[in-house]
């Protein structure tokens, strides 16, 4: 019965370490990918930060039309138009991708009282003690 027990502990643990594995491989994969993407926002975004200052900074801008000045200041409009072309791609989700499913994942977990780091790694948490 007891040989029985251990078998049976020994195939959870080695499932869990399979999870555990997998999970940290995931979002290991997942880093390279997040950091380019947090990239090219930060530079887009400074472009477009710049290109406002320009713009709402010209004395011309409050004096011809709105479109005009847009034309006059192309830098800023093609910037501006870069950023809303990645926000509809959805680059706030792959700037943030492994720590949605790190998240998601806590709440899988917390239901067998574990949780995860933010690498993937399993934490296990003590069991409730029940006073009875």
């Amino acid at each position: 019965m007891t040989v029985e027990r251990n078998i049976d502990t020994l195939d959870k643990i080695t499932d869990l370490k399979a999870f555990e594995r997998r999970l940290t491989e995931v979002i290991a994969c997942l880093q390279p990918a997040t950091i380019r993407w947090r990239i090219l926002l930060a530079v887009v975004s400074i472009c477009t930060a710049a290109g406002a200052w320009h713009w709402l900074s010209d004395p011309q801008t409050s004096a011809v039309s709105f479109t005009q000045s847009l034309w006059n200041h192309p830098y800023f409009t093609l910037a501006s138009i870069i950023l809303v072309i990645l926000f509809v791609m959805g680059i706030h989700k792959r700037v943030i991708a492994p720590s949605i499913i790190t998240a998601r994942t806590r709440l899988v977990l917390a239901e067998f009282n574990m949780s995860c780091d933010d690498t993937g790694k399993l934490l296990l948490k003590p069991r409730p003690t029940t006073n009875t």
